[in-house]
């Protein structure tokens, strides 16, 4: 019996929406490659996205048609709710064959049903669909029309549902535990891989209520001056006194991501640290407080860029994206963003990762806030101090 976590209506809304939004934009078919939206409109989870696999969603069809590897077919039956003649797998010989790909069993089964006239969105900006699956695709359909379905599912997924608001919460309790243990494992003389050790255990075992899973992106542990930049993982060497450390992970419930950033110092901080660490604190919640329905994305990252200013600080990156489902090797949702020039309206149950960063020659610093939108403004998933933490 497949294993759901959404009931059919759940299922049959996000359908819905998202053929509102083909029609819309005039497509017939979706070919879907990203996991996260064949996760988000079928259930299907498998670690099989490393070779091609496809969600078909047509406006015509009830249900989508999944496609994959062979050996992966028993996981769409287990985990979706699709009838049997919609999981289509391929045989194993269009693995990494040069000569065929399976975006052309993906085709034949299109011209099967009679579709290969039709006006045809792909992912073309996913991460998982490649120059060669597009080639493969459009040679194989000439008389298609094709084009960039500009995350059409994406933005669907943008709005939570309150079931999925509630995985949200649970993964934000996962990460309140993963962050602990972090803060926690940072000692001076204490390798930093046994302390992404200790995080990987907080991440998976969760709550006696509930467990966690993978998270879309590993552990970041940027230290001593590599703080100047984001996005540096772990090494064997061990934390030093004097050093700052940024944390930032995320706990994920079901694929549902909740991400966090924290920074610790051994010892006694700079004082250039500590007085940033207060202006983006009260970046942070000046941003917080801008988040209301209605008010865009723009206007957010307005609030804390006013704060900066009077400091005397620039950043020039974005500081936050909309959070969900997630696959590697991300957890945003390539949306929205709480950036300059962004028109993105908040609306309630979208979340975001409120995370401004600031990274200078070596140096830096991350305090992050993941949020839900509420009815009256921003909430707060997680709980954790919202500071720089400073252990002597």
């Amino acid at each position: 019996m497949p294993t759901m976590l959404f009931d059919a209506a759940e299922f049959v809304a996000r359908r819905d929406a998202v053929k509102s939004a083909m029609s819309k934009a005039g497509f017939d078919l979706l070919i879907l490659c990203d996991p996260a939206n064949m996760d988000y409109l079928t259930g299907y989870k498998g670690w099989s996205f490393y070779v091609p696999q496809a969600v078909l969603v047509h406006l015509e069809e009830e249900k989508p048609l999944w496609i994959g590897r062979g050996q992966d077919a028993a996981a769409a039956h287990f985990t979706t709710d699709l009838p049997g003649t919609h999981i289509l797998p391929y045989t194993d010989d269009y693995v990494q064959n040069r000569t065929k790909h399976p975006m052309e069993f993906v085709a034949a089964e299109i011209r099967r049903r009679g579709w290969d006239r039709s006006s045809i969105g792909l992912e073309a900006d996913a991460h998982y669909f490649t120059m060669r699956a597009g080639d493969a695709i459009r040679a194989a359909l000439p008389n298609a029309r094709f084009a960039d379905d500009q995350h059409l599912v994406n933005w669907v997924r943008l709005v939570k549902s309150d079931a999925e608001i509630l995985l949200m919460r649970e993964a934000a309790i996962l990460v309140e535990g993963a962050m602990r243990a972090a803060v926690e494992a940072v000692v001076p003389g204490r390798r930093q891989c046994d302390a992404v050790a200790a995080i990987y255990q907080a991440q998976a075992s969760g709550t006696p209520e509930f467990g966690g899973d993978y998270t879309a992106i590993c552990p970041l542990l940027p230290t001593g001056e590599a703080t100047s930049t984001p996005h540096i993982t772990w090494s064997d060497a061990p934390f030093k006194n004097g050093e700052a450390t940024i944390i930032e992970l995320a706990g994920s419930r079901k694929g549902y991501h909740c991400p966090m950033a924290r920074t610790v110092h051994l010892g006694p901080p700079p004082q250039r640290l500590a007085d940033t660490a207060k202006v983006v604190v009260e970046g942070l919640h000046a941003a917080l407080d801008a988040a209301v329905p209605g008010a865009t994305g723009a206007e957010v990252e307005l609030a804390w860029r006013r704060v900066i200013a009077r400091h005397g600080i620039v950043k020039d990156s974005r500081i936050g994206y909309s959070i969900g489902i997630g696959y590697p090797p991300d957890w945003g949702e390539q949306t929205a963003s709480l950036r300059p020039g962004e028109t993105t309206v908040l609306k309630p149950n979208m979340c975001f990762h409120c995370i401004p960063g600031i990274w200078q020659e070596g140096w830096g610093i991350e305090i992050s806030a993941p949020f839900v939108v509420g009815a009256r403004g921003a909430e707060r998933l997680a709980q954790f101090p919202e500071d720089l933490i400073v252990k002597t």
